[in-house]
């Protein structure tokens, strides 16, 4: 079975697997999880299945990934595979992306290729604070050069980071690799990659906002915050030359789907640009038909 974007009403390109059914939860660091759910007010945890049947019941297809920042965090990553295999048993609403620590060298890029080949992913994330790296780092091409080979997505966490504030010298992670700015480059190396911004990029928006009016293979997630918080120049251009270009997300579970619809139908976004933000974009940069 496959998703049938007749009746599926949004596709969330941003959605995090939290728990592992096979490996426990790896709590070297309890201080971030603290902070992180005292900043998000929320602790809660759904596990890869009951997120499936939470969208399915929403009537929305939805991209999942973990985040592997096993070099810069020290901390287990929630196996690719997983998500991957889930996204068989889910295939009417699961679209599966990987994540791959940039550090790993040609060694991520050996299991990214497996991972396209063998468990037909979708796409990869990157959070660059939290993997310690600039987008633009060379070290990051033997991956990319993978990925882009496939034609498949590559989604940047962008601007604030959630994970780390509150924490002791924000857990040491630089916010500033994550300035939407550095994905300039990536664009140009890789013009034939849909690369995603992440989220509205606070304090980098109009950064963002000229990278993808600048470069065709970039997009913009609106993730991570409600709608009614987003800034007037980013609802702006979603409503005019940046409106194919926009694409629904919501960071879920830290967002919920009905939280960010409430408020988006409110914030400001013309009738007719509404279809294409949440499902028509995402159905054209994801390749689905």
């Amino acid at each position: 079975m496959s998703i049938n974007l007749s009746e599926i009403i949004a596709i969330d390109v941003h959605t995090h697997a939290e728990v592992s059914c096979r490996q426990p939860h790896d709590d070297y660091r309890p201080e971030f999880d603290e902070a992180f759910a005292k900043y998000f007010k929320s602790s809660h945890r759904p596990t890869i299945q009951e997120t499936a049947n939470y969208y399915r019941s929403i009537n929305m297809a939805f991209v999942m990934f973990t985040i592997d920042a096993e070099y810069e965090l020290g901390r287990r990553r929630i196996p690719n595979e997983e998500i991957a295999e889930a996204a068989k048993e889910n295939a009417d609403v699961l679209i599966p992306f990987a994540s791959i620590d940039p550090h790993k060298g040609r060694m991520g890029a050996r299991e990214a290729r497996r991972l396209i080949e063998e468990f037909g992913v979708k796409g990869f994330k990157f959070h660059p604070t939290v993997q310690g790296f600039h987008p633009n780092d060379r070290m990051a091409y033997h991956l990319y050069e993978e990925i882009a080979g496939a034609g498949l997505p590559m989604l940047f966490h962008s601007g604030h980071s959630g994970f780390g504030t509150g924490v002791r010298a924000g857990g040491k992670l630089r916010l500033e690799y994550s300035n939407p700015i550095h994905l300039d480059d990536v664009a140009i190396d890789f013009p034939d990659a849909p690369i995603i911004i992440a989220h509205p990029s606070w304090p980098w928006q109009d950064e963002a906002l000229s990278v993808c009016l600048h470069k065709p293979n970039v997009y913009i997630d609106l993730s991570g915050w409600s709608p009614k918080y987003f800034p007037p120049q980013l609802i702006q251009y979603a409503n005019t030359q940046l409106k194919n270009k926009m694409l629904f997300g919501t960071d879920f579970p830290l967002i919920t789907p009905e939280r960010w619809l409430k408020d988006f139908e409110v914030a400001g976004f013309k009738e007719e640009v509404k279809p294409l933000i949440l499902k028509d974009n995402a159905v054209k940069m994801l390749k689905l038909i």
